[in-house]
């Protein structure tokens, strides 16, 4: 090998697990420009419909055979990921990040396939998707709303240069609205008229947030539009294509498609249509009611289609997570999401920042004792910048409101649905109860993440007490041990001319946790 030659990367599989379908991309990857950036070479592609997201209802549970049809797909798909040697990242959407009983496909998916699945929030999932789509469509100089629609979920996405503008994740799914509207082989009377009234309510939200920002080109992905556009294309009278990746199709040919599937009536009906994916006849008038729906609700004219979406961006997303070199791009996304959130509901944003630079240096400080790395340092300060967020809501009990409002946040962009419970936990944890085993949330954690979380609840409580008058006496700290075994002493520098004996008070009172975690006594001493 050449003294220049850059060494080989192991190829990547990223895995989307779907409400309807599971879809894998395994690549070889490439070195690209830019110091975390890549260019991949797709050399396998897999795609089984699982239906996932099968049970009746408002997709509250995985039913038994559905869990069993995903960790099987899951093992298969493995499998081919094993053939190239490549990475698995795998990522979940609606009908896994809905379900009550969503760790019993985790945990089997884990034990049975050999997979490890990352839930992710709606939000991220439509980050995921564009990141994907601007791979396929020469659009990222152009402002531009995004809409995938899947089984279970419909995102919507208004980005330009690959930043976002405005997103949101539906209740709109092809699968969910069958399951409401069209549980029969023939269709209802009112059916039609009653599906399109759900998603008008549904939408209008989102509808008024994409009017405010405005946007030029239309860009469409997920099965549910493929199958449109093919039906559309189809009846233009264009010949069935390998793919249909940038193929544009007008609002007026998307009804007419609707209308054609309306006048069919029936699921078999529908199955002979010219064009039509005969295994989406059973969703697919709901999905193309999704998507006429959307059209004209935010006034598209004509949409692009695009063949990439959440895997390819779960795939490129995995790289710079890998590489490492382009993580800042990440952890500055996230934060900037930190900080909005904060900033929307937090009535003392620079208590919490001064609070949080405090828990940063008391983590740095205790490293050796604790062990945790860089990616728990960012989850402590995340739940550090939102601990006071609850205080929205009320004053009394306000750590427990903080859980709620980080947990059910649709502005956490960058983080995994694992990553949003982390911080979650770890804001709620900030005052009173100590985590325990018999907080539903907290057990539900693996014992690891457990320990991790208790080791910052108490570095947190810490940091919290040192800006206790909120006047941010304290410029600085340090810890010391005479032997590395004995007391551990916390040096708090103040600011000239500060008192800092009420924060050495409260920081007194409020080390217990910490001290439990480190296995030492901590003495606070001012210097």
């Amino acid at each position: 090998m050449s003294d220049d030659a850059t060494p080989v990367e192991r190829p990547l599989a990223a895995i989307d697990i779907g409400t309807n379908s599971f879809h894998m991309v395994v690549a070889r990857i490439g070195r690209g420009p830019g110091d975390g950036g890549g260019e991949f070479e797709v050399i396998a592609r897999e795609k089984e419909m699982v239906r996932l997201g099968s049970a009746s209802g408002d997709m509250k549970r995985l039913v038994p055979d559905a869990i069993d049809r995903g960790v099987q797909a899951l093992a298969r798909m493995a499998r081919i990921a094993a053939i190239h040697d490549a990475d698995v990242h795998a990522v979940a959407t609606s009908a896994v990040r809905e379900a009550e009983n969503a760790e019993e496909f985790l945990s089997r998916a884990r034990d049975e396939a050999g997979v490890e699945v990352e839930v992710i929030s709606g939000v991220e999932e439509a980050r995921l998707i564009h990141l994907g789509v601007l791979q396929a469509v020469p659009v990222f100089d152009r402002r531009l709303v995004l809409v995938d629609i899947g089984g279970g979920s419909t995102e919507i996405l208004v980005g330009e240069r690959g930043e976002t503008l405005a997103v949101g994740s539906l209740k709109l799914g092809a699968i969910r609205l069958t399951r409401r509207f069209f549980r029969g082989d023939r269709l209802h009377p009112g059916a039609v008229d009653a599906c399109r009234r759900n998603i008008r309510s549904v939408l209008a939200p989102m509808a008024r947030d994409v009017e405010r920002v405005g946007f030029e080109v239309a860009v469409v992905s997920s099965g549910t539009a493929e199958a449109v556009v093919a039906m559309a294309l189809t009846a233009r009278g264009d010949e069935p294509a390998r793919t249909y990746n940038n193929a544009s199709v007008t609002a007026a040919e998307i009804a007419a498609v609707v209308d054609e599937l309306i006048a069919a009536e029936t699921v078999e009906g529908r199955r002979r249509l010219p064009g039509m994916d005969a295994g989406r006849a059973d969703i697919i008038l709901a999905g193309a009611l999704i998507l006429d729906g959307v059209v004209r609700g935010l006034g598209i004219d004509e949409v692009v289609f695009s063949d990439y979406a959440l895997r390819e961006g779960a795939l490129l997303d995995a790289l710079a997570r890998r590489r490492g070199a382009n993580l800042h791009h990440l952890r500055d996304l996230r934060r900037r999401s930190v900080v909005a959130l904060a900033a929307s509901m937090d009535d003392e944003p620079e208590h919490s920042e001064r609070t949080a630079g405090l828990a940063l240096e008391l983590f740095d400080a205790t490293a050796r004792w604790h062990g945790l790395d860089d990616e728990w340092r960012e989850l402590l300060e995340a739940g550090a910048l939102l601990a006071n967020v609850g205080q929205a809501i009320s004053h009394s009990e306000h750590h427990k409101h903080s859980y709620y409002l980080i947990r059910h946040s649709d502005r956490l962009a960058g983080f995994t649905d694992h990553e949003i419970e982390l911080i979650a936990l770890i804001a709620r944890y900030h005052r009173k109860s100590a985590p325990k085993p018999k907080h539903t949330e907290f057990a539900r954690l693996r014992p690891e993440d457990q320990e991790a979380v208790t080791v910052l609840a108490g570095i947190l409580r810490v940091a919290i007490a040192l800006d206790r008058s909120h006047a941010g006496p304290v410029e600085h700290l340090r810890v010391t041990s005479a032997n590395g075994s004995g007391p551990l002493q916390i040096l708090v520098t103040g600011r000239p001319g500060a008192d800092l004996s009420l924060e050495l008070h409260t920081g007194t009172e409020r080390k217990d946790l910490l001290e439990r975690v480190l296995g030492h006594r901590i003495d606070l001493v001012a210097t």
